[in-house]
């Protein structure tokens, strides 16, 4: 009996199936309607709907001072720390004092010799020689207060028995071109060397050998220190081209002598002494000095 109401049962479980087809329609077979299914939309933090296409969002930077979290199904990544630019390199210090730290700048007032010989010198036929600029040096601008320091100042030289002179000459304020007003030392590299008194700031220094002619004197060498020996000691001029004297070789062009003298710039070096080397001139082997000036202040 129940077998019976069971085949009954399907009898009629059949003909409803089949009614519903012919109404509806059949679905597709069980491996046509398999497949993957769609995502669901995924909502981000700036509440923008992702396409159900894309299958792994992408990651979200949270916002700053918002922990990381998983926000609404997105992976929310901690914020990635800047690298820290890169510290400027220290400015390279100069070796010479800046004018604006200097205080206000004057010309030095220079008092000049008359001339020996007039027009200017002709080019010698002398290597490493500046050509004569033909006209009056411009004014040479240092610290209000600069003055000459080596006025009366005591000298000694590497010449034990000038061959003419006295070592005072040298200093003694007397610049005119003179046969007999200038000192004069053994051939060969020789020196004289003045003696401040006390450690200066010297930004400048002038000297004049023998300008009764337009001579060009060599392997002229300006040096400063603190120690009269020169063991330790700052080269401000130097134009030995060669090296013949053994200080170096030097940057600096040789000049023809004329009542100017040759200012050289010592760009505020500090020292007690200043010395200065020749080494003979293009007429002669003999070394002259008629004076030498240092322009500067007392340091400290």
């Amino acid at each position: 009996m129940r077998s019976l109401q069971r085949s009954r049962g399907g009898v009629y479980l059949f003909l409803i199936v089949v009614l519903t087809c012919t109404m509806v329609g059949c679905p597709p077979p069980v491996d046509q309607a398999r497949g993957p299914m769609p995502s669901p939309s995924v909502t981000t933090p700036a509440g923008v709907s992702v396409p159900p296409s894309v299958t792994t969002p992408p990651a979200v930077t949270a916002p700053p001072g918002v922990e990381p979290e998983i926000m609404g199904g997105v992976p929310v990544e901690e914020p990635k720390e800047e690298a820290a630019a890169p510290e400027a390199a220290p400015a390279v210090e100069k070796a010479a004092v800046a004018p604006q730290a200097m205080g206000k700048m004057v010309a030095i007032p220079l008092e000049l010799p008359a001339p020996a010989f007039r027009g200017t010198p002709k080019p010698l036929d002398e290597p490493n020689v500046e050509k004569p600029l033909g006209k009056p040096r411009a004014p040479f601008l240092a610290p209000e207060g600069t003055v000459n320091l080596a006025g009366g100042k005591p000298v000694v030289s590497s010449d034990p028995m000038p061959a003419a002179g006295e070592l005072d000459f040298v200093t003694d304020g007397d610049k005119e071109a003179s046969d007999f007003g200038y000192l004069e030392v053994r051939p060969g590299t020789e020196w004289v060397e003045i003696d401040l008194g006390e450690k200066a700031t010297i930004y400048a220094v002038l000297v004049w050998h023998n300008h009764a002619e337009a001579r060009v004197y060599r392997d002229v060498i300006v040096q400063v220190s603190d120690d009269p020996d020169f063991l330790q000691a700052q080269t401000v001029f130097n134009n030995d081209y060669d090296n013949s004297s053994g200080l170096g070789i030097g940057p600096d062009k040789g000049y023809v002598e004329t009542a100017e003298g040759k200012l050289v710039d010592a760009a505020g070096v500090e020292g007690r002494y200043v010395r200065l080397y020749s080494n003979g001139n293009h007429m002669e082997n003999k070394n002259h000095y008629t004076e030498v000036e240092v322009f500067g202040k007392p340091a400290g």
